[in-house]
C-alpha cells in the first residue's frame, strides 16, 4: 500500500509540475520556489519513489529494445535461419530451428556445448544452426578462417570438426584448427588454398552486420522464434522455449 501511495503521490507531483509549467498555470518566482521546495522535501522523505520511477523506466526501455530486436529477427529471418554459409545439425526439416552465435574461444560457449548435444539427443525434430561469430581476438578470427575453409571443403564433416575445436580445453588458434582438420582428412595445403581464395571474409562481414542489427555483442547468443537470447541459459530453458514455439508460436506463451 505504501508503494502504491508513493507512486500516486509522484504522479500527482509530476502532473502538477507539468500543469503549473504551462501558461495557463503560470507561477510567480515565490510560488515556484515554494513548489520546488515541496517537491524536494517529498522526494527526500520518500526516496523509494525515485527507485520506482527508475524501475518503470528500465522496464519500458527493455520492452522497446525487445520490440526492436523482434522486428529485426522478422526482417532478417532468411539470413538468420537459412544462410548458405551456415551448417545445421539435427533434423534438416525440423519444425523449430535454434540458431547459435558462437566463438571458438568463448568459455561459456564451451560450457554450453553439452546443452546443444542434449537437445539434439532428446528432440529429433529440432534443427540447430551454427553461426561462427569470432569476436574474442586474433586467435578466434584465425581459427574461424580455417574452420570456414573446412566447411567449404568437407561440409558433411563440419559438425564433428566443430565439436572437436569447441570441445577442446585448449585455446583455438589457426594452427590448432589446422591440426584438428587433419584428423578428418582435410590437409593444411587444401585449407590454405581455400583460405587464400576467400581473403575478403564476405560471409563473416555479413554475420557481423547481422549481429549488429540484432544487438548481439556477446557469445553464446541464441535465436529461437522471434527472440534473441543472450548467454548460456541451459538446455532446460532452451528446450522450454522450443516447446513454447511449438505450442503457441512464441518463446513465451500467455
Amino acid at each position: 500500500m505504501k508503494t502504491i501511495l508513493s507512486r500516486t503521490a509522484l504522479s500527482i507531483l509530476l502532473i502538477a509540475t507539468t500543469a503549473f509549467g504551462s501558461s495557463a498555470f503560470a507561477l510567480d518566482d515565490k510560488q515556484k520556489e515554494e513548489f520546488g521546495a515541496f517537491i524536494k522535501e517529498y522526494l527526500i522523505a520518500h526516496p523509494e519513489v525515485l527507485l520506482d520511477a527508475q524501475a518503470a523506466l528500465e522496464k519500458k526501455q527493455e520492452a522497446a529494445r525487445a520490440a526492436q530486436t523482434t522486428a529485426a529477427v522478422v526482417d532478417n529471418r532468411e539470413e538468420i535461419f537459412h544462410s548458405k554459409d551456415d551448417i545445421a545439425l539435427g533434423n534438416p526439416q525440423g519444425d523449430v530451428s535454434v540458431v547459435e552465435f558462437f566463438d571458438y574461444n568463448c568459455g561459456y560457449c564451451r560450457h554450453a556445448l553439452p546443452d546443444m548435444e542434449a537437445m539434439l539427443k532428446k528432440d529429433k525434430n529440432i534443427r540447430f544452426v551454427l553461426k561462427e561469430f569470432p569476436i574474442l581476438g586474433p586467435d578466434s578470427l584465425a581459427a574461424h578462417r580455417v574452420s570456414d575453409a573446412f566447411r567449404q571443403l568437407a561440409p558433411e564433416k563440419y559438425g564433428a570438426y566443430f565439436r572437436s575445436i569447441l570441445g577442446s580445453n585448449s585455446r583455438a588458434t589457426e594452427q590448432s584448427a589446422i591440426d584438428d582438420a587433419a584428423a578428418f582428412g582435410v590437409t593444411e595445403a587444401a585449407l590454405r588454398k581455400t583460405m587464400k581464395a576467400n581473403t575478403d571474409d564476405t560471409n563473416l562481414k555479413q554475420t557481423y552486420a547481422l549481429a549488429q542489427k540484432l544487438a548481439i555483442n556477446g557469445t553464446p547468443a541464441y535465436i529461437i522464434g522471434d527472440e534473441v537470447i543472450s548467454g548460456a541459459i541451459g538446455a532446460e530453458a532452451l528446450q522450454q522455449k522450443v516447446a513454447n514455439v511449438r505450442a503457441c508460436g512464441k518463446t513465451t506463451c500467455s
